[in-house]
This record gives structure tokens, sequence and C-alpha cells, in this order.
């Protein structure tokens, strides 16, 4: 099956939700839909279902107009972040009722049931209701029954957002082997750069309604094509500094100077600005070429295993994410440091100019 979107538009009273989508998805294909929240990923996943109808534009199904077709009659799965399950019907009825619904045989139903619900590690749990699993169990019986229906298009919004953090890595792990050994094409969206780079394929970068980006993800990830896709596919956001080129050499912020060395050495006098990753900022010199940033902490954020220290300099703010806990207080001077390899390029308007090798920043 291929799946595309052709001029689609959909507005809601005077608002525009989506404007102007075209886009194309393979039979086998796994896509990653990446927004903030209210970018237009659940309304494209709608459209794309037929759950909802474009203002204007087509939805085809291997060259066919489906735009109207009742969503019965398409090939359709979709998971919601939020986990629906029937809180009166065994595991194995809540998983088995789309196939009773298509009147497939009970022995057909019995050995698909039974293979999802191994797959997806639940089979101790058929005879059980959802009231007696435990969430993230109650999640795996809603992809279970997506899953049971063999489509050509399976939907997933945000599966895994309402799930803990160990749950979600292990969830997403098994999802990544399920999806390969399947010939539907894939729609996942997410929020999350790292959820869209662990489960890789293709990327689709959404905002405000609009298509930004798409390609392969580790494609799209290292050459952000905008400011505004660089924002969207870096957590934390980015950090921008804006600076000028001449005779050479690159300047930013205050008196930091900048060698234009590798991907920068054919940049031309001018203004531009330069974006550099959060986990490719430090707080100790790691190398001799590391230009020196001084900054002021004004907050520190621990999350799991990283530290996330928000810092300013001259009115720029900063976010460094380094490895491990670690305590450092408000208002104290610090400097920042970054190897010239990492950052990116953009011209005034904020579309990629210079971006850096990703075999030059892997190390670092």
């Amino acid at each position: 099956m291929s799946l595309s979107l052709e001029g689609i538009t959909k507005k809601v009273g005077r608002e525009i939700h989506i404007d102007n989508v075209n886009l194309s998805f393979e039979a086998g294909s796994r896509n990653v839909l990446l927004g903030r929240t209210l970018a237009g990923k659940t309304s494209l996943l709608r459209l794309m279902a037929g759950l909802d109808r474009p203002t204007s534009g087509r939805v085809l199904a291997n060259g066919e107009d489906v735009t109207g077709k009742s969503v019965r009659k398409r090939s359709i799965a979709m998971v919601y972040q939020q986990f629906i399950n029937y809180p009166s019907l065994t595991i194995y009825n809540n998983i088995a009722s789309p196939l009773k619904t298509a009147r497939i045989t009970k022995a057909e139903i019995d050995r698909r049931v039974r293979a999802t619900a191994e797959m997806l590690h639940i089979e101790g749990f058929l005879d059980r209701l959802p009231s007696e699993l435990s969430g993230g169990q109650q999640q795996r019986v809603a992809i279970a029954r997506a899953l049971v229906k063999e489509t050509d298009l399976l939907l997933l919004d945000e599966p895994l957002v309402n799930l803990d953090y160990k749950l979600r890595e292990e969830l997403r792990a098994e999802l990544q082997d399920i999806f390969e050994a399947r010939q539907a094409i894939v729609v996942y969206t997410t929020t999350e750069s790292t959820e869209a780079l662990m489960l890789g394929g293709n990327i689709v970068v959404v905002d405000e309604g609009r298509v930004l980006q798409t390609g392969p993800t580790p494609e799209v990830y290292h050459h952000p094509a905008t400011t505004k896709v660089a924002e969207v596919f870096s957590d934390p956001p980015i950090n921008f500094l804006k600076g000028t080129v001449r005779d050479g050499t690159g300047r930013m912020g205050r008196n930091i100077v900048l060698p234009l060395n590798k991907h920068m050495q054919s940049l031309t006098d001018g203004d531009f600005i330069f974006g550099v990753r959060a986990n490719h900022l430090f707080v100790s010199r790691r190398s001799k070429e590391d230009v020196e940033i001084p900054a002021k902490v004004e907050l520190t954020e621990i999350n799991g295993s990283e530290t996330f220290i928000h810092a300013n300099h001259n009115e720029i703010q900063l976010v460094v994410q380094e490895n491990g806990v670690r305590s450092v207080r408000i208002g104290v001077e610090i400097a920042i440091y970054v190897n010239p390899s990492c950052f990116f390029v953009y011209d005034e308007a904020g579309a990629l100019v210079a971006s850096p090798s990703p075999e030059d920043v892997r190390g670092l």
C-alpha cells in the first residue's frame, strides 16, 4: 500500500489547523511525525485515517482517492496516547474485538490474539480484566488490539507518553522490532527528538500545521534546514548565538572569537546565526581547540542521570547538558566550552548555510 496526502488543508472556523501538506508514505516504511504540542500531528493522523475530512486536498491510497471514504472501509488501525480498553471484557476479548466485528473465524481469531499477545508479552494476562493490569500492560493491550488487525496503515499517536521512563524504553525497543516485521505503513507521532532518533526510519518535522522538513531521520537531525527545524529537533532546544564573519574570523556574543575551521571555512563576510546543541556544550575544557564562553548560572535542573545548566552570556540564554548529577550554585560565574566543529550556521533568514560533520561531533 502507498499513502499520499496532496495539498491537504484543514480549517476549523477561521483557524488553519493543517496548511497545504503534501506527504507520501510507502508500504513497510516507518515514519515519525515530530512536533511540539498543538503542532498538528494528531490532526494529520485523523485526516490519514478518514476520521476527519480535509477542507481542501486529497488523500490517496494506492493512487485511489479515498478522501471521503469511511474509516470503517479502510485498512487502518490507530493507537491513542491514552489507552482505551473495554473494562468489562477480558484481555483476550479486548484484543479479539476488531476481529469479531470483521467476522473472522474463531480459529483465526484465536491464532492472531495469542500470537499478538505473545509478541507484546501479555500472553499470561488474557483471562484478566483491564483493571487488574498496570498502566503499561493496559497500553500493551491497546497496541495489541491495533496490531491484531494486520492493517495496511498503523497510526500511533504518542502511544508511550503516559508511561514511566522504564516502560517507555522497554516498549519503544519492542515496537521497533514489531514494525520491522510488518509491511504496514507505520506513522508514529512524538514531541521528543530523542524518541524520534531511536525509532529511526523517516521523519516529518511539523510546526503550526506546516511540514518544515522531511527525510531519513538521521539526515534531518544532522542537517536541519532551518532554525525552526533545529529548535524542534533538539531537546532541550538548540542554543543560538548571533554573530558575524569578517576576514575569515567569526565573532559572537561578547568578544567570543570563533575559528572558521572545516565546515565553516567557506563562510563569506556577513551576519549569521550560530547554533549548537546543549549536549555539545561543557563546563570543562575537553580540547585545546575549544572556545570559551563566560556565563552566569541562572538555573540547574537534574533529570535522572543528566544535569541541565541554564546560563546567561551577555543576555543570551544558553543550556548545557552534562552527564551525571552536578551541583552548580545559581549566580556563580562559569566558563562554558564548545568545539568550533559543533556549530551549525544559518543566514539571517534562518536557512542552513553550514552544518557540522557527524564524524567530527560524534566523539565530542
